[in-house]
């Protein structure tokens, strides 16, 4: 294992440590549980954000996808505004719904040539366009019970919503390890033109990715309304720069081609530890997001310093 790969988990490891060291409050179990709760969105926005990162394209889409995924969930499942009853159905169309406008973010960028943030932040516009449509000037509050009940009941300690986005790290893990189409992000965001002249029609793989993470956007947007209980136009505000944030600290790399889903999770699990711990020691919220760019900034600089140093030409 590269020094690469293996800084983010021990920077995990050293953060914890420190934490724990300054706060006996941070290291309790009730605690660490809570860490994991709080991640649980995140993860599941990172991890479609990842196999966009892969390709070397940015996704700005999410808060867009997640709102219409949230108000379209809360609309369909039993809701104060009307009959609707569809239960797994209802919430299985919203992230349908999403799946479709990440699909439109992708033919936008096959089709028009345009930049992928220029595309995504577009498609984040249409989608939150159709949540305001659809919120209507009147908030959607949900009672299905099953979907109520993810952020409340617990399994060996943690919340359901915690378990959900434990299984999308592991399916975008097999996704990313076993599929054609995570070998295809890695070689697209590595080297486009190769994978072209050997015959991939490399088009569809784009839009596929962004298919995907417009599904996990998706169904994160439906975890948010399952946590506050009603369905919010702005469930994805600030999603999409923390979950790049989170990528980019585990190790996955803005320009493509390195990382991956587990480098990610690390990020969140960063990330998430990072904000917890300095609430528990006391520092004040106005310093906090400093520290968090610094270390942004820093893990940028780790992994665009390897690359600068085997592009220069010795003299």
């Amino acid at each position: 294992m590269s020094l690469r790969d293996s800084g983010p988990p021990l920077a995990l490891v050293v953060i914890f440590v420190a934490f724990s060291a300054l706060s006996s409050d941070f290291r309790s179990i009730g605690n660490v549980q809570n860490i994991m709760d709080t991640a649980a969105v995140l993860a599941v926005v990172t991890c479609g954000i990842t196999f966009v990162l892969m390709m070397g394209s940015i996704d700005l889409s999410a808060p867009g996808v997640m709102g219409a995924a949230a108000i379209a969930v809360a609309l369909l499942v039993a809701n104060n505004r009307n009959g609707n009853e569809l239960g797994v159905i209802g919430i299985l169309l919203a992230i349908l719904l999403a799946a479709a406008l990440g699909c439109v973010s992708g033919l936008a960028l096959v089709l028009l040539k345009v930049p992928s943030f220029m595309t995504t932040l577009g498609v984040s516009a249409v989608g939150l366009g159709l949540a305001t449509l659809m919120f209507n000037g009147v908030q959607p509050n949900i009672t299905d019970g099953t979907l109520a009940s993810w952020p409340v009941e617990r399994l060996l300690g943690l919340s359901y919503l915690t378990w959900i986005a434990f299984a999308c790290v592991l399916v975008g893990y097999l996704i990313q390890r076993y599929t054609r189409l995570g070998r295809y992000a890695f070689a697209i965001g590595g080297a486009e033109e190769v994978l072209a002249l050997s015959g991939v029609k490399v088009a569809p793989y784009k839009v596929a990715v962004f298919t995907l993470a417009g599904a996990f956007y998706g169904l994160a947007g439906v975890m948010v309304t399952s946590q506050l209980s009603a369905g919010l136009v702005q469930a994805g505000k600030g999603y999409d720069f923390a979950a790049i944030t989170a990528a980019v600290v585990g190790g996955t790399l803005l320009t493509g081609g390195r990382g991956g889903i587990l480098h990610s999770a690390v990020g969140v699990l960063i990330v998430m530890v990072l904000t917890n711990g300095l609430v528990q020691v006391g520092v004040s919220p106005y310093w906090q997001g400093g520290v968090q760019g610094l270390i942004v900034v820093a893990a940028v600089a780790a992994a665009v310093l390897p690359q600068r140093r085997r592009n220069q030409v010795t003299k």
